[in-house]
């Protein structure tokens, strides 16, 4: 059986990738900060993402009952600057924006990163959007001429950077590193604003989370395909 650790399991796409991976006959570890959050089928882990001593905690945890970790799908964020034209755009909505979805994302790899060597063929799923690809963005294509957050776009741009250096840190290992767009979801974070479900948005990543030991590493895609970086 495979084990895995989804972050911000709680609620929106998160909650569905944690339902859908028990849902292919793993453990799965919902990274939540309110255990009664976690979704059924799943078992429920105190995790804040922002909390370097939470993270090696549930590292803990994992290792201490299985020693590895076979998928990590690094999830959790916030949109700290939602209808806030950049220029106005300050250094604390960039602050608690890239906390959660940039340091926080380094801090539960960094933890879980023996547990995922142990693995042998482990996976990590950085959750991202089309809004930190800077080539759409130079294009002012599609939503990325629509959707300007400053902080929250940018912050996806780093982790779409981090996702590259943990990919080419970590081949050969068995390890294979992805950052998926699960596209325009309806849930809290985008106001219910999307035309996709959490669900659907979810698929993505569990497509990448179950991929074979001859499966791509380094990529930045979505539903549809590719997507530049």
């Amino acid at each position: 059986m495979r084990i895995a650790l989804v972050t911000g399991a709680g609620r929106g796409i998160g909650r569905e990738i944690a339902r859908q991976l028990a849902g292919h006959g793993m453990t799965v570890f919902a990274g939540v900060r309110d255990e009664g959050h976690a979704p059924e089928g799943t078992r429920p882990l105190p995790l804040d993402v922002t909390d370097e001593a939470a993270a090696r905690d549930a590292a803990r945890v994992v290792g201490e009952e299985f020693g590895r970790l076979d998928v990590l799908v690094n999830n959790a964020a916030l949109c700290g600057d939602h209808g806030v034209a950049p220029a106005d755009v300050t250094a604390g909505h960039m602050r608690g924006t890239y906390e959660v979805g940039v340091f926080g994302v380094v801090t539960v790899t960094h933890a879980m990163i023996p547990l995922l060597r142990a693995s042998g063929e482990a996976r990590i799923v950085n959750m991202t959007s089309r809004l930190g690809s800077l080539a759409l963005t130079a294009a002012r294509d599609g939503i990325n001429r629509d959707w300007t957050m400053l902080a929250y776009n940018s912050a996806k741009s780093a982790l779409n950077a981090i996702t590259v250096m943990y990919a080419n840190e970590l081949r050969g290992s068995g390890i294979l590193v992805n950052a998926v767009d699960p596209g325009h979801c309806a849930t809290d974070l985008t106001g219910h604003t999307g035309t996709r479900t959490a669900a659907e948005g979810a698929a993505v990543a569990v497509r990448m989370a179950v991929l074979g030991q001859d499966g791509p590493t380094g990529t930045f895609g979505a539903q549809e395909g590719p997507l530049p970086w």
